[in-house]
């Protein structure tokens, strides 16, 4: 007997030891957090949007950025709760903005997504020679402004970025380049726009900075109005294809986007809303969402 109780009592001492190791305490988040680490399928759970190598950038604070591997716990982060949220009658994550802080070079302010290809890091991205896949499934819930005026939202992006050298080289204070690609939703329908150079022969060092880049626009004729819609985005080399709906495509493959190859990039992706005018606000609702390299 005195055997089998020494059993006992080590048992339920290993059975507590296991619990508590398990059991962490919740901390504050910092603006900016910046966390280390592998994260795998397990800790990503059943989340509707894999979020291992995604940051969002919320319309508060300096602004206020949540990294992973605290995204994946977004619905229980109360920072998040008014900007990002699951919808669990339609399998959707809510991403909801109005004017307040903005990021450097911006006017206007955002519940966007940015591309983390590693976990905690933007210094790791992806050349158009590298290419990449965005594939999503969203609509606009709701958004400010009057019929036939209503405010525009941004809803994906390809976002250029300089390296340090490069940086450098043109006496930059940050690695911002410009975006190559921005989606709108303009009310209800996708308007494309991308960047060409103002002058093809433009210098190796010139090329690198925004004022050497100009937006050419192209409107989808599917009306999308609230209803769900699917966009993909592939680049391939000097190849870039925006497909909406299985419907309409637009690819683009000439001396602009062989040139974009000096540049960095990452992919965005959420809500980005284009004013600031007071009582301004937007709805969007994401059903899928993927990223492949």
């Amino acid at each position: 007997m005195q055997v089998l109780r020494l059993i006992y009592i080590r048992f339920l001492i290993v059975i507590t030891c296991i619990a508590s190791c398990n059991t962490s305490d919740s901390t504050d988040l910092d603006n900016n957090a910046n966390l280390e680490g592998e994260i795998t399928n397990e800790e990503n759970g059943d989340a509707i949007i894999d979020l291992r190598n995604w940051k969002v950038t919320l319309p508060i604070g300096n602004p206020t950025e949540v990294e992973p591997p605290q995204i994946l716990d977004f619905q229980n982060i109360d920072i998040l709760k008014p900007y990002m949220y699951e919808d669990t009658e339609d399998q959707s994550i809510v991403f909801y903005t109005e004017p307040g802080s903005t990021t450097t070079n911006s006017s206007y302010s955002r519940t966007e997504l940015r591309e983390q290809m590693e976990p905690g890091s933007n210094n790791t991205n992806w050349t158009f020679e590298e290419g990449g896949t965005l594939t999503g499934k969203l609509k606009v819930n709701k958004v400010s402004g009057e019929e036939g005026k209503l405010d525009r939202i941004i809803v994906m992006q390809i976002h250029g970025r300089l390296t340090n050298d490069q940086r450098d080289l043109i006496d930059k204070t940050d690695n911002n380049a410009p975006p190559v690609l921005k989606i709108y939703w303009d009310d209800g329908k996708i308007n494309v726009r991308r960047k060409i150079l103002k002058d093809i022969d433009v210098s190796d060092i010139d090329i690198l900075k925004k004022e050497s880049w100009t937006d050419e626009s192209h409107w989808f004729e599917t009306v999308v109005d609230y209803n769900p819609f699917k966009l993909s985005i592939e680049v391939k080399g000097t190849t870039m294809k925006i497909k909406l709906s299985e419907e309409e495509t637009f690819t683009f493959d000439d001396i602009h986007t062989s040139k974009w190859s000096v540049f960095e990039n990452y992919f965005k992706a959420g809500n980005y809303l284009q004013t600031a005018e007071s009582g301004s606000f937007a709805e969007v609702k994401y059903y899928e969402l993927e990223v492949n390299h």
